[in-house]
């Protein structure tokens, strides 16, 4: 036998031998996969932002945080984007066990769960910080618990920062908003907060907010920095008052149909995975507010900070709004803004 032919007898041997340690090594991969326990839940989880938004990253959180404590038993899956519909209908699913958890803001929340109308009043709070202090206060969890008498469980609270006005033109005093159209969503809280103010509010599909401002059809739009920023508002409407009339947080929720079917001890799981989720969300989303403002800014949008005196004055243009919503609980109003 030929030198070249040994060497050649020794490449194909050495070839199969590493060809038959890859193959060995995945069949026992395959093998101790196969024995891993196939999970005894699965829920779907609703969110309607899409999938880089801090409140679906910390959704995603929250379901990795209970597959990974309950070893696998409970698995979740997120469905962003709002592939099971809307806020309103996924309450209705929710009442009835066919959606499992989601994360819904308060404003949607209060058309079932009127109690929780106080939570939005606009010019409740003075800062990011006084709205903590009351939802991680006593306060907090008094109306986290509310939902449950809906057939919903509160779970956690979670950030989605204050909503400011954005306009054509600038808005430094409360004359400035004497007859301006201004876009609002549809709530009927915040069509009376713009008319309390002196201005026209005009209902109008988010989608079509940009165009709006763009044709003059409204002058002005209310939200965050995250979403004027990402649906190119700051494009149309250069100008940004900082009057942070609404901070309008939202809760996770689980169906109380599917809360009741698992164990004390699962629950108590899902419950410390949903507030750690809170504490996660919150730091993404202060992140991306300050990313947001930055892009605007740079694209040479006009910050307005109100003064503290005109910020009063607009607070106090909102006495029939409170009376209107807060009736009966005014007591508990004038304690959260005194908290």
């Amino acid at each position: 036998m030929s030198k070249e032919t040994r060497i050649l007898i020794i490449c194909i041997l050495t070839a199969l031998t590493a060809t038959l340690a890859v193959t060995f090594a995945a069949c026992r991969y395959l093998q101790v996969r196969s024995k891993a326990p196939a999970p005894e839940y699965i829920f779907f989880y609703a969110e309607n932002q899409a999938a880089d938004y801090p409140t679906t990253l910390g959704a995603q959180y929250f379901a990795d945080l209970a597959y990974e404590r309950t070893q696998g038993r409970i698995k979740i899956l997120v469905k962003h984007s709002a592939e099971l519909g809307s806020e309103s209908e996924v309450l209705q699913q929710m009442s009835y066990g066919g959606i499992a958890f989601a994360r819904v803001s308060i404003s949607q929340l209060a058309e079932y769960v009127p109690e929780m109308n106080v939570l939005q009043m606009p010019y409740l709070y003075d800062s990011s910080e006084h709205m903590w202090r009351v939802l991680d206060g006593e306060i907090g969890d008094d109306f986290r618990n509310k939902p449950e008498s809906y057939g919903l469980v509160g779970m956690s609270w979670y950030d989605a920062g204050a909503r400011n006005f954005y306009s054509t033109k600038p808005i430094e005093k409360l004359e400035d908003l004497e007859g301006m159209n201004i876009r609002v969503q549809e709530s009927e809280v915040m069509a009376d907060m713009i008319s309390a103010l002196g201005a026209n509010p005009a209902k109008i599909v988010y989608s079509e907010v940009y165009s709006a401002l763009e044709q003059g059809i409204v002058e002005a739009a209310e939200n965050n920095w995250p979403s004027y920023e990402s649906m190119g508002h700051y494009k149309v409407a250069k100008y940004y008052t900082l009057d942070e009339h609404t901070r309008v947080p939202e809760l996770q929720l689980a169906s109380k149909v599917i809360w009741d079917t698992l164990s004390e001890a699962d629950r108590q799981i899902l419950m410390d995975c949903a507030k750690e989720s809170s504490l996660y969300e919150r730091q993404l989303w202060s992140e991306r507010e300050k990313s947001s403002r930055k892009i605007a800014q740079a694209a040479g949008v006009t910050t307005i900070n109100l003064s503290l005196s005109e910020k009063q004055r607009f607070r106090e243009a909102m006495s029939s709004v409170y009376s209107k919503y807060c009736g009966e609980d005014m007591d508990i109003l004038n304690q959260i803004m005194e908290y």
